[in-house]
Parts: structure tokens; C-alpha cells; sequence
């Protein structure tokens, strides 16, 4: 009888554990919980900052956190966010990194315009303008420039916002040029994804399939929706964009994994056989907001996101720490569970706010 009794506590604790994982799934998309994670992500990652992303180098990955940190401000209405990513800008004196043509070097600027929407002092988007003024004058091609697929992230969202802030379509007409001889120099079109550089345009996984990269690619289908939130819809290039974003869309959503994420290596995910946060959540991003602005069909799409956001979370240590990011590098690589990074929480929160947004 005690043995049955045993049992039967035993068999009921399990159930209600299952419950419960199952009531934590399915509430994962309600909007306290997406505040809620966005904070303690946020949160852990200003506390734990990655002093490595202090050299100028690795600037664009403290840059990318903080798109990420602006996006928990304005999806929580919490001024901590604004006051931490105000404070950030404040210790550059609203400049943008030390090399004048590389686009890493441009990333913060993205943070930049998000605080003078709010403020309009010219002074915060002062060394945008004169440092995208000096290379309007002095030109190079999108595939000189903007060599590697990463750089569509780093600088064409920052283009898109001044030209919508300034009016000038100087900017935007300098974006379109170089944004679109990068993507003929760098894009699959059979596969429908961007190769990370040209030293890739050749290279095979060890099971012979093309190697294209979780992260690069997650970087460019982000910035690709940045630029559109800021690109007036009558602009000759607008539809490009959109058609641009459902292509990758169409051939992510096919090599999603069981897991709700993608691998490092996303035609072969025997290559680098483990989850892969960073450009998991990135493609969580553009995708929900390709959802939300009526670019991609919730039928298909919605199903996609919510595994993926899901997927992301079971990620997400009590404390707040994103895991499973894979290190800086250019390639698919090996990721282990404790590995974490600020672009990595940035691509969370981004993703969050668009998923606090879904109707």
C-alpha cells in the first residue's frame, strides 16, 4: 500500500511537472512573459558586460547589444534602458568607432538615432553625418566596402534612419548602391542565402553541401528589416528589400531544426551539430517582423517564430544568461552551452520586441 501510495505521488508530481512545462510553453508568447525575460536578459547582460567588446575591433558587438537594449526600453516603457544605452552614447560623445570606412564602425550609430528620435539634438548624430558625408564623396563599390555579409547589419540600418530623419535622400540612394552590389557580390541565388565572404564562394561542409553560416546569414535578414522600418515605401529599391526578406525567409523556415533553432552551418547540421542562439534569434527577429508588417503571411510564418522564440528560451538561465552563442568568428564553428555574448542578447531582445507586438 505504501508502495502504491509512492507510486501514485510519484506518477502525480511528474504529471503536474509536465503541466506546468506545458502552461511555460504555451505562455511563452503572452506579453508579461516576453517583458519579463526581455529584463532579466537586459538586465544580466549590462551586470556582465564582455570586456574583450571594449577593443575598437569588437565594437560592433557591444553596438549590437545595445539595438537590443534600446528595443527592451521601448517595448517595457522602462527609462533604465534608455538612461543605460544614453550613458553608452555619452561615453564616445555620441562618435562613432576609430576606422573611418569599415562598417563594424558604424554600428552604434543605430543606437545613436534611436535616443535622438527622442531628443533631436543635433549633436548625436553629428559624426554620422560628416563620416557618411566624407565616404559619399569618396566611393567605393558595396563589394569593397561591404565585403562581408555581417556589414549589412552594421551600417544600412544606420543609413535608412538618417535619411528619414534628415530628409536627404542622399543617404539613402548611397545605401541602395552599396547595399545591393554587396548582395550581387555575396548572394546565393539558388539557395536564397548570403555567403559570408568570397573565400566561402567555393567551400564545402564535410558531407558537400554549401556553407553558409547561421550567424552572417541572421545578420543580414536583421538588417535588411531595419532598413525597412525607415525606407519610404515609394523608394525604387523598397520592393527589392521586401522580396529580399522573403527569399531568406522562404529557405530558413525549410532548415529550421526540431529544436525550434538553426545550426552554425545551416545546410549541414552534422557540421557543428548544437543550437546556435545568436543567429537563432536574429532569424526570430526579422521573421516576426516580417509577420507583423504584413511582408510575410502568419500562416506560414507565425508556427515558425513561436517554435523558434520557444526554442530560445528553454536558453535562458534563470539569472538571465542567453547561452549557446557561438564566439566572434566568420565561419560555423563550435558552440558550447556556457558560451555567451552581448550580440547574442541583442538579437534576443530584438527578437522579443517584435513578438511582444504580434496581434
Amino acid at each position: 500500500m505504501q508502495r502504491s501510495t509512492a507510486c501514485y505521488a510519484f506518477i502525480s508530481l511528474l504529471f503536474l511537472s509536465v503541466v506546468a512545462q506545458g502552461q511555460q510553453k504555451s505562455s511563452d508568447v503572452t506579453k508579461p512573459f516576453i517583458t519579463n525575460v526581455m529584463k532579466r536578459v537586459c538586465d544580466w547582460q549590462l551586470a556582465n558586460p564582455v570586456s574583450f567588446n571594449a577593443k575598437n575591433e569588437n565594437d560592433w558587438a557591444r553596438a549590437a547589444f545595445y539595438t537590443g537594449v534600446i528595443a527592451t526600453y521601448q517595448t517595457t516603457g522602462d527609462t533604465r534602458y534608455r538612461d543605460a544605452a544614453t550613458a553608452w552614447a555619452e561615453s564616445f560623445h555620441w562618435k562613432l568607432a576609430q576606422r573611418f570606412r569599415h562598417a563594424d564602425d558604424h554600428a552604434r550609430g543605430q543606437t545613436y538615432l534611436a535616443l535622438y528620435a527622442e531628443k533631436k539634438d543635433p549633436a548625436m548624430i553629428a559624426d554620422i553625418r560628416q563620416t557618411f558625408d566624407s565616404l559619399i564623396l569618396d566611393p567605393r563599390p558595396g563589394r569593397e566596402d561591404w565585403w562581408w555579409c555581417d556589414a549589412l547589419f552594421m551600417a544600412p540600418p544606420v543609413l535608412s534612419r538618417l535619411a528619414a530623419v534628415t530628409g536627404e535622400r542622399t543617404y539613402r540612394d548611397y545605401l541602395n548602391t552599396m547595399f545591393w552590389d554587396s548582395h550581387a557580390f555575396l548572394y546565393d541565388k539558388e539557395e536564397h542565402l548570403f555567403y559570408r565572404d568570397k573565400s566561402f564562394f567555393d567551400k564545402k561542409t564535410p558531407r558537400g553541401k554549401k556553407t553558409f553560416w547561421a550567424r552572417g546569414n541572421g545578420w543580414v535578414m536583421a538588417g535588411t528589416v531595419r532598413v525597412l522600418q525607415y525606407l519610404p515605401k515609394d523608394d525604387p529599391r523598397y520592393n527589392d528589400y521586401v522580396n529580399l526578406l522573403r527569399e531568406m525567409a522562404a529557405a530558413v523556415k525549410k532548415i529550421q531544426s526540431k529544436d525550434g533553432l538553426w545550426r552554425p552551418s545551416l545546410l549541414d547540421e552534422e557540421e557543428v551539430p548544437h543550437p546556435e542562439t545568436s543567429g537563432s534569434a536574429f532569424f526570430c527577429y526579422a521573421l516576426t517582423w516580417g509577420i507583423n508588417n504584413d511582408v510575410l503571411p502568419a500562416k506560414d510564418y507565425l508556427p515558425v517564430v513561436k517554435k523558434a522564440w520557444t526554442g530560445l528560451n528553454q536558453y535562458v538561465t534563470g539569472e538571465g544568461k542567453l547561452q549557446w552563442v557561438q564566439p566572434i568568428g566568420a565561419s560555423p564553428d563550435k558552440v558550447t552551452i556556457d558560451n555567451y555574448q552581448e550580440y547574442g542578447s541583442g538579437a534576443f531582445l530584438l527578437a522579443g520586441s517584435e513578438l511582444y507586438k504580434l496581434k
